[in-house]
């Protein structure tokens, strides 16, 4: 079977280095909403010793096909139960220790660091925790990122055609009345909350409220994710939406360069100015601990870490792995907000504040 695996990755390795070229040219595939009740089972022969359960806050369209390829690969049955990250973080706070899970792989920090401080996340090997740099993985090692992301402004190239001196450099001037019903956002999503989390942390809760506040009173179109905004958007519904950069490059696969939108990065290094990283841990109470690291080292290993390139245009986090997103991780780091991922672990925190204002329920 080892013999079989490392074969298949080689084969992975030869089949998404082919995939990749000037421009991307991954199929793109929408965003599945799935019920976080809905339990999707793959290679269901295995013995019973050769089993996974994992929770994912990753959606489904994005996550399932490699989960696929690790499955072949390895003869394991893996079942996913698939939510939002919110609401799997949730889930296992709720059962505990008594969870059935064996991974919990999230889209972004906040809702691993709330698991992590609630001491259901084990240390992982220091074979796979040292694969990646130590700024995209908890500092007790009970997590690592998986593929990076880059929170931007995705724009309506037809209504701002000079984003360097159309749209602000900083956040918070999304508050100014300009923009009144210009705007959509998504504040139910994972990363949504986590760039608020990010704000509190660099900003204060105060400042955070304020631009809130502000950009409620701007009359935002409110979405369930990023897909539909960046829709919104190049259809000219709206001018701009504050999304995650890959969504963009799904549409520019499908439909190519005439699609009318493009992503801004702010250059202020503030709070839109994130980088983050999808993630996953082993919780402390799993039952199938080898398997579970095997497939963290799976979603590391080169292929792995080529389909995210590949197919999610989301940044590698290992080194030696190309990508055709622009601009470059590195360009991107220059001018980042420079924030500890523990940072964003105050998921509840963020809600509550949501709650509040009203934003979500």
């Amino acid at each position: 079977m080892q013999r079989m695996f490392v074969l298949f990755l080689l084969t992975l390795v030869a089949v998404f280095t082919a995939c990749q070229s000037d421009a991307p040219t991954a199929t793109a595939v929408p965003e599945i909403q799935a019920d976080p009740e809905t339990v999707t089972q793959t290679a269901g022969s295995a013995a019973a010793d050769d089993q996974l359960i994992i929770y994912s806050g990753r959606s489904e369209s994005l996550v399932q096909p490699i989960i696929d390829q690790f499955a072949a690969a390895t003869g394991i049955e893996v079942q996913v139960r698939y939510g939002s990250t919110s609401e799997m973080a949730g889930v296992l706070l709720e059962e505990g220790v008594n969870s059935p899970a064996d991974i919990f792989y999230a889209q972004d920090p906040g809702g691993l660091g709330a698991v992590q401080q609630a001491g259901l996340l084990q240390a992982l090997p220091a074979a796979i925790a040292g694969q990646v740099p130590a700024r995209f993985a908890a500092e007790d090692d009970s997590w690592v990122g998986i593929s990076g992301r880059a929170r931007v402004v995705v724009y309506n190239t037809n209504a701002i055609t000079d984003p360097t001196t159309q749209l602000p450099d900083d956040m918070w001037d999304f508050t100014d009345p300009a923009w009144n019903g210009r705007i959509a956002w998504a504040p139910s999503n994972g990363s949504f909350q986590a760039m608020v989390t990010a704000m509190r942390a660099a900003w204060g809760e105060e400042k955070t409220r304020e631009w809130l506040q502000g950009i409620q009173a701007n009359n935002p179109r409110v979405f369930e994710g990023n897909t539909p905004i960046v829709e919104a958007v190049a259809n000219g519904e709206v001018e701009v939406g504050f999304v995650n950069h890959y969504y963009l490059y799904r549409f520019l696969n499908e439909q190519g360069e005439a699609f009318a939108a493009r992503n801004y990065f702010l250059p202020s290094g503030g709070p839109g100015s994130l980088l983050m990283v999808s993630g996953a841990g082993i919780l402390a109470g799993a039952d199938n601990v080898a398997n579970a690291e095997r497939f963290i080292e799976f979603l590391l290993s080169t292929p792995g870490q080529q389909y995210f390139a590949a197919q999610t245009f989301e940044y590698p986090v290992i080194e030696g792995v190309s990508s055709q997103v622009k601009p470059t991780l590195a360009e991107l780091d220059a001018v980042a907000l420079d924030i500890s991922l523990a940072d964003l672990a105050d998921l509840e925190g963020t809600q509550d504040m949501l709650i509040d204002l009203g934003i979500i329920e």
